[in-house]
Order: C-alpha cells, then structure tokens, then sequence
C-alpha cells in the first residue's frame, strides 16, 4: 500500500471507528453469532489475485462487525472495563504507524525514554514511593508471572538461573487468596513451582485472605521442611474486588522473608484517587506490583504496567545480553529488553501517554468518581429491595448480587439465578457475567464503561427487576 492509498484509506478507517463508537449504544451489546458462524463465513483458502482494502472494509461490516460483542457499550457491566478512550487509540495507531522495534535503547530511544517517565507518571499519580520503577508489559498474566520469577530467584539464591530448576533444595511455595486470579496458578506452574506448592489462603468475612490463616500456613509449610518463598495479594480479586490487607501481608513478608507481589490489575486505577488509597495500604512494601491502565483507566488494550522496587533484580533474572545487541552506551541508559521475557517491544507508551496528556489526570479522576458514585447508587438501591441482596462490599465499582425469593435455596436457587440472568441477556438490554461464591452462583455487575452513565445503571436495575419476573 502506497502512502496516498494509505492516506485514503487511513481517513476511512478513522471515520468508520469514530462512527462506531459514535452509534454502539444503538447496538445489542452482545452478539447473537452461533459458534462456527464466522468461520463458515470466511474462504478456506488466501485469495491468490489481490483484493484490495476495499475489501476487508466490505467484510468488516458484513462478517465481523455483526459476529462482535460490544466492550464500548454503555450497557456493558461484564467482566472488568476493558476502556479504550480514542486519545489512546489514536496513540496506538501511531506506534503501529512509526513501525520502531524496542530492542535496545540505541534502536528505539524515544520509546525507551517515555516509557521511562511514563511510567513515572503513573506512579506518582497512584501515590507510590519514587522507589518504584515500572516497565510496561501485556498483560497482569505475564507481570505475576516475572514477580513469580523474581521471587523464585531470590529465594535460590539465582539457582535456576545457574543449575536450572534440578539445583536441589525442598520445594518452593508460593501463597495467594481462595479468590485470586486464575493467573496466579498459571504463573506458579510456568515458573517451575508446581500447582501443589500453591496455597490457596481462607478467606475472611470480607472474601479478602485472612492473615491469620496466611501465618499459619507459612509456619506449617516451614516445619514440613518446604521453602515459603512468595505472597500474591489482590488489591481487588476479580469474583468481588476483595481487597486483600496490603499491610498484614506485608508484615508475613517480612517477617519469613517471603516476596510480596500485588495484583492491583482492575482497581490499581482506583489509586489516582487519594481517598481509595488507604484500600491498599501498606503497598510501600511490596516487591512488586501490576497495575492495568487498559482497564478502568482507559487505555487501548493491552497496556500492563509492573512496578518494582528493585529492578536490578529482575534485569539479573531476564538479561541475556547477547553482542549483536550491545552498544556505547549501555551503562547509561536503560534496556526494557532485560525487564521482561520478550526481546522486542511495541511504542506502548504511546497510547498510556497519549491517553494522560489528552484529558489530564483531573479528568481521569472525575471519571472513576462518576463511577464510584454509580456503583454506590445501585448498591444502595439493591439493599432497599429485599430479596434483591448485596453478597459482597462493594468498595468500588463491581458488585455482586442475587435475587432470593423466600424459600428459594441451594440448586433451586442457583437456577432461579441462571434464568434471571439468561433474560437479561436475551433481552440484549445489558451483558452482566455470573460467578459462583461460596458453591452458589451469583451475578457480577462491574460497572466503568467509558460511556456508562447513571441513566444506564438506572436501566439495568430495570432490565434485573424485568427479569426476574420473566424467570
């Protein structure tokens, strides 16, 4: 494609995102696409003559734009945000555009450097100490993953990174919440630990992981002979946004020299916010932490940013250093390709920077505020309307509720629950995802779509109480 073709085609492609945004909410925001619909839809074969963009333009209206569901929609109260604000994704369109590969500081030294301050920025912005440094990943999933890594490494003195994983010496155990995210098991597994060295801690009556029971835990595994070696704390599990106790556990840490990662993926944004700061108190001692800006910030997916108090250690987990990389002036500068498991990176500063200097961090705040105050209304307005009930605080913006109608228990009520929720979705009125607390299905309401206003949480409570005759 040449750069006039570009030039037109590039003026489509923005005016048809710009209409698309412009009318989602006019959209069911779930699609109605069978499985293997798209796939049939599409040849089995590349076509061999060219076709030209004319053509994934006609099939993107025709193929994939029905068979997509809608994360933009003001209606979308699934999962956690998935926010991509314009002012990002025109700064994602601009790495695409300038094509740089971060290998080395010397082959991409304007992405080096605003990843840097960046990242900078964010820190300062959530309230953390100076201390901190942070490097822009994919996803939470790889950032546990390098936390678990780092701790490994720690606690064998770099002996995998040596004599491997057969360097000897009991196992390895790394400790979490009952709720924490999937991906903490799958970082334990790829990390060489083993899904038997991972301990999922009890809960208190918040759902957060219970120190007491963390503590123990620890002592037990010390006089079985095996190795505490790392806590992953929530600042927001994914079933209720639990808030594990950043402080307590930090004091464990300490205390059995285990590292502390934190996962603060979806509500590590909340921390613009000086009054959600004390949610995550004790924070200054962690090792480690992820924060994700391509959640409820706003930032174009994927954007992951991983904080560490001591990233000279990672750097001696992860450098290779081989010589077609090296150069003059590397004593001076910094080289991302050491903090993280790929060589090459993208321009991903791009969209957090673009993102920061469009609307201003007053603006980002503002924002999160509107849908605090959201959150706080619905929740307010389920309690008042029993057997409508509240299963878990709502310290920001998720909830999780569940209709009980007297004398309505165990699996009755979990289909009860299932075909309230079957309605609301057939209904097309809003996408809400379930999840099972304590053996019972329930419903999640996370509410933080870049377009979500009162009037669509008030259209939900609608659509739920709709529903639930209808069940």
């Amino acid at each position: 494609m040449s750069p006039e073709e570009f030039r037109r085609f590039g003026h489509q492609v923005v005016d048809w995102i710009a209409d698309y945004r412009q009318g989602v909410a006019q959209r069911p925001v779930q699609t109605r696409t069978a499985p293997g619909d798209v796939l049939a839809a599409l040849p089995l074969e590349a076509p061999e003559a060219a076709e030209g963009f004319d053509a994934v333009l006609r099939d993107l209206d025709a193929l994939l734009l029905p068979a997509s569901s809608h994360w933009q929609h003001p209606s979308f109260f699934a999962y956690f945000p998935s926010n991509g604000d314009l002012a990002s994704v025109l700064g994602d369109f601009l790495s695409s555009g300038l094509g740089v590969l971060g290998l080395a500081w010397q082959s991409a030294p304007a992405l080096t450097e605003l990843e840097q301050r960046v990242t900078e920025w964010l820190a300062r912005m959530s309230g953390l100490p100076t201390s901190f440094q942070g490097v822009i990943q994919d996803t939470a999933s790889t950032c546990t993953l390098l936390a678990l890594l780092c701790a490994r490494e720690r606690g064998t003195g770099h002996g995998a990174t040596t004599t491997g994983m057969q360097h000897g010496g009991a196992p390895l155990v790394v400790y979490t919440s009952s709720e924490a995210h999937s991906s903490v098991e799958k970082a334990a597994l790829l990390a060489g630990f083993g899904r038997h060295h991972v301990r999922k801690v009890a809960i208190d009556q918040d759902r957060a992981i219970a120190p007491a029971a963390l503590r123990a835990a620890i002592v037990a595994d010390r006089a079985a002979g095996l190795r505490p070696c790392a806590i992953v704390a929530s600042t927001g599990t994914t079933a209720t946004t639990a808030m594990d106790p950043i402080d307590a556990c930090s004091t464990i840490a300490r205390e059995h020299g285990l590292w502390l990662h934190v996962d603060a993926a979806m509500a590590g944004s909340a921390m613009i916010l000086p009054e959600c700061r004390h949610l995550w108190q004790g924070i200054d001692a962690a090792d480690s932490l992820v924060v994700n800006p391509h959640k409820w910030l706003g930032v174009a997916f994927d954007c992951s940013v991983f904080f560490l108090r001591d990233p000279d250690h990672l750097v001696r987990v992860m450098s290779t250093n081989p010589s077609y990389l090296r150069t003059a002036v590397d004593d001076r500068v910094r080289n991302y390709r050491d903090w993280g498991i790929a060589l090459g990176r993208r321009f991903r500063a791009l969209k957090l920077w673009s993102l920061i200097r469009t609307h201003g961090t007053a603006t980002l705040r503002q924002r999160l505020r509107r849908d605090l105050a959201n959150a706080r209304w619905l929740a307010d307005t389920i309690t008042a309307a029993p057997p409508w009930r509240l299963l878990a605080p709502v310290p920001l913006q998720t909830l999780v509720v569940r209709h009980e109608p007297k004398g309505l228990t165990g699996e009755a009520l979990d289909a009860h629950t299932q075909r309230w929720l079957d309605a609301v979705h057939r209904s097309g009125s809003a996408w809400l995802t379930p999840t099972q607390l304590d053996g019972r299905w329930a419903v999640r309401i996370s509410i933080g779509a870049l377009t979500t206003e009162r009037e669509h949480v008030a259209a939900l409570w609608q659509s739920l109480q709709d529903a639930v005759r209808q069940a």
